[in-house]
């Protein structure tokens, strides 16, 4: 019996700079306006409202997908969207394989993507950064993506479990 296990979240240096660039711009505007004219809202005022502007896009850093895939079937969970794992049995997978794909372009970024807003044939995707994934093609012929920083643990695994799929050629 093999197991993978995969935690991942959104560390990026890029997306750490952007949203620090972004903070301190807003918060030096906040303040430059309050120096101007100390009268237009309160200290107590100005305090939470910088507080509340560090806070909400540190948000962005609770989120956490988590990935297991074991003998019963592949699960997931992005927090704080899902609160337990959720399970695809291997019985309902017709076909599970790694592959290169364009966040951007096939899914419209990162984070838990597709569906009827965006392309629907692709169909949906859990991802927190890069350009591998294990995709998913499910018996009732939706599609899943979800992204991976493991490459060749997850095909080691998937070729473990491939004769529970429904197509095991």
């Amino acid at each position: 019996m093999r197991i993978f296990k995969e935690k991942q979240r959104f560390n990026q240096a890029w997306l750490i700079i952007l949203m620090t660039i972004n903070i301190l711009m807003i918060v030096g505007i906040i303040l430059g306006k309050y120096i101007k004219e100390p009268n237009s809202f309160s200290v107590i005022e100005l305090v939470l409202l910088i507080g509340f502007i560090l806070l909400i896009p540190g948000f962005i850093f609770l989120f956490k997908l988590v990935l297991r895939i074991d003998e019963k079937g592949i699960h997931y969970k992005f927090f704080p969207f899902h609160w337990k794992l959720k399970t695809i049995e291997w019985n309902s997978i017709d076909k599970a394989y790694i592959r290169h794909y364009d966040a951007l372009g096939e899914y419209g970024g990162w984070g838990l993507k597709g569906g009827r807003l965006w392309k629907k044939s692709k169909g949906r995707a859990i991802n927190v950064s890069g350009d591998i994934g294990i995709q998913l093609e499910l018996k009732n012929g939706k599609k899943l993506l979800i992204g991976t920083q493991k490459k060749e643990e997850a095909e080691h695994v998937l070729a473990t479990y491939k004769p529970k799929t429904n197509n095991n050629g």
